[in-house]
């Protein structure tokens, strides 16, 4: 009884108070842990010198026995002491990340999240039909936002979730299921990502370890190599013990056997870039196998994530992380070639050549897919960050997605990346298909814009969007607002807008699925041209079949509503005046706009029209 009452109390809290307890969990933990650490130290020196000073004493004593001993234990102790200790470091640096984890989470709740360095600044892409004007990467982005990625598929795979269309609706519907789950399980996120950022370098593209893992030299999988590489060490050592236990056998038996190792050896210089390269891999491989022992040692109910965990087995029923293990244990081993007595020891065994026999062996049989796995990782990384959205905002709605063109339809719908966005209903159909919002300057209408644009790119990534209820139609998402000219390629913003408007044209030409942002348009033109062109491209979209908004000063576009049978309609948006104050409330509401304060902001720009 007492389990479930602490159930429901937990299910009561916040996102916010839940980040502050794990933090202060966390940070309490670090603290003990951190003292653990410091004793370690301290008792490491005080054994190391202690027993220094104790064997230095029994020496001077004439005791050289005892001295040896003092040593050798010391030794053992001191060793054994520094591998507790880089464990406790581990632990250490692990706690520290986890804390960083939730504080980073804490500021996403209380809006300091734009101090956040990933920005997606790499992906900014000016060309994209509407990446640029929608916020997707850069400065106070969505990605800023919500990205928790940190392997370079991860954050590619979150680049695509935010700016391709999916195949279709079901496909969305199984992402929303897998991204529900996720929201849920605040902890088993924390850790997968926290894996990732132990990492000591930040993990660049896979592409060249995939390429390594695809191919192999089938040459060391024969059996007479085989054969070859397991008997000649094992003959070579044998002549080398009897050489020493018995006077009858010559040392030529094994200086030539040891000559001849040598040889295969230096014959197999690409051998050495091939072992040079899976070492280079090490803390790479490292990383992927603990983001896949975490996510397939997890039981999942979404049909998505269910399929993404059979994808990782092999044809012997597998996981993959155990398949990567093998990988980073070989890895280990190669690592040992930097020793000052790797020499001799490669030369007796053919160290060598056993580690590759080995990695041909991994590659040929799990090789092919290690990319597989790497997507794997990326596709999770990328989840669990659109999980953020339904898990730190658990009033937002979950979309609703159909395959028939209805448009869209929202209740109390706001932009997700305002601090207390004011919400307005709307609604785009196929008797209403083009609104035109009209509205003087500051009043909302490119932020109305902005705020349908980027809950469309959330519902097809299959997130909660920002509103009481949405629904919407699969649409291809077009914008034109914030165009720029190009002094490189001699574009001007005016032509710049005409390319962007004619791939919007092209578009509604080729498929009526297309949604478009349009913001005060042909506004590089004098006012009789603007006008003109303008009133003949909403009708060009309309009949198209194509649907929109479209926000311009230009009240006279108003009259277009009555020219369309009202598949073209009107909304504004108005300010107000109190104590000589110009005042905005950012409510949406039918017809044209009635009111202008270009004038009144140019006044209060200290520009007097009476002078």
């Amino acid at each position: 009884m007492g389990d479930c009452i602490l159930k429901e109390v937990k299910n009561r809290l916040t996102p916010e108070v839940k980040y502050q307890k794990r933090i202060a969990f966390y940070g309490q933990r670090l603290e003990i842990i951190t003292q653990h650490v410091n004793r370690l130290s301290n008792f490491r020196l005080f054994t190391f010198l202690a027993g220094v000073v104790l064997a230095l004493i029994l020496y001077l004593n004439q005791k050289p026995f005892w001295a040896k001993g003092i040593v050798f234990i010391t030794l053992a102790c001191f060793i054994a002491l520094v591998i507790w200790h880089q464990s406790w470091k581990r632990k250490q640096r692990y706690l520290q990340v986890l804390r960083e984890n939730y504080d980073q989470a804490l500021k996403r709740i209380t809006g300091e999240w734009k101090s956040f360095t990933d920005q997606g600044q790499d992906f900014e892409d000016p060309e994209h039909p509407y990446a640029d004007d929608l916020d997707i990467f850069g400065t106070s982005s969505l990605y800023q936002w919500i990205s928790t990625a940190k392997t370079y598929r991860g954050r590619e795979k979150l680049k695509l979730a935010l700016t391709e269309l999916p195949e279709s609706c079901a496909a969305i519907r199984q992402k929303q299921a897998a991204i529900l789950e996720l929201a849920g399980t605040m902890a088993w996120r924390q850790r997968f990502t926290a894996e990732a950022m132990l990492a000591k370098r930040p993990l660049t593209s896979p592409g060249t370890i995939i390429n390594w893992a695809k191919t192999y030299d089938s040459t060391y999988l024969r059996r007479e190599i085989l054969l070859a590489a397991r008997a000649l060490p094992l003959i070579t050592l044998t002549f080398l013990m009897l050489y020493f236990w018995k006077q009858t056998v010559s040392f030529w038996y094994p200086l030539i056997g040891l000559m001849f190792q040598a040889g295969i050896l230096l014959l197999g210089k690409q051998r050495g870039k091939s072992l040079n390269a899976v070492y280079t891999f090490k803390e790479g491989i490292r990383i992927y196998e603990k983001m896949l022992e975490r996510f397939e040692k997890r039981s999942f109910k979404a049909d998505y994530l269910q399929n993404l965990k059979k994808s990782l087995l092999d044809r012997d029923g597998r996981a993959a992380f155990e398949q990567i293990r093998e990988l980073s244990r070989l890895a280990d081993l190669i690592a040992n070639r930097g020793n000052a007595m790797f020499l001799v020891v490669n030369v007796l065994t053919l160290w060598d050549l056993q580690c590759m026999i080995s990695l041909e062996a991994w590659k040929e049989k799990s090789g092919r897919s290690f990319e597989v796995w790497v997507d794997t990782i990326g596709e999770l990384e990328a989840l669990c960050s659109l999980a953020i959205a339904a898990a730190d905002h658990p009033e937002w709605c979950l979309p609703v997605l159909t395959s028939e063109k209805t448009g869209v339809r929202a209740l109390k719908i706001g932009h997700p990346l305002l601090e207390n966005p004011v919400c307005n209903d709307l609604s785009i159909s196929n008797e209403s298909g083009i609104l035109l919002i009209t509205g003087s300057n500051m009043s909302g209408k490119s932020t109305l814009l902005r705020t349908i644009g980027i809950n469309l790119v959330m519902a097809y990534a299959g997130v909660p969007v920002c509103a009481q209820e949405f629904g919407c139609s699969l649409f291809r998402l077009f914008s034109c607002m914030r165009v720029r000219d190009n002094l490189g390629e001699n574009v001007s913003s005016f032509y710049a807008e005409l390319l962007r408007i004619k791939q919007i044209v092209e578009a509604s030409k080729q498929d009526a699925e297309v949604f478009f942002l349009l913001d005060e348009i042909f506004k590089g033109t004098n006012s009789e041209d603007r006008h003109a062109g303008a009133k003949i491209l909403i009708r060009q979209l309309s009949k198209a079949g194509a649907m929109g908004l479209v926000s311009t000063h230009d009240l006279e576009l108003g009259d277009l509503e009555r020219e369309n049978h009202r598949k073209i309609r009107n909304y504004h948006f108005r300010e107000y005046y109190k104590d000589n104050q110009i005042l905005f409330d950012y409510k949406l509401r039918p017809g044209v706009s009635t009111t202008r304060n270009a004038m009144y902001l140019i006044k209060m720009a200290g520009i007097d029209g009476d002078e």
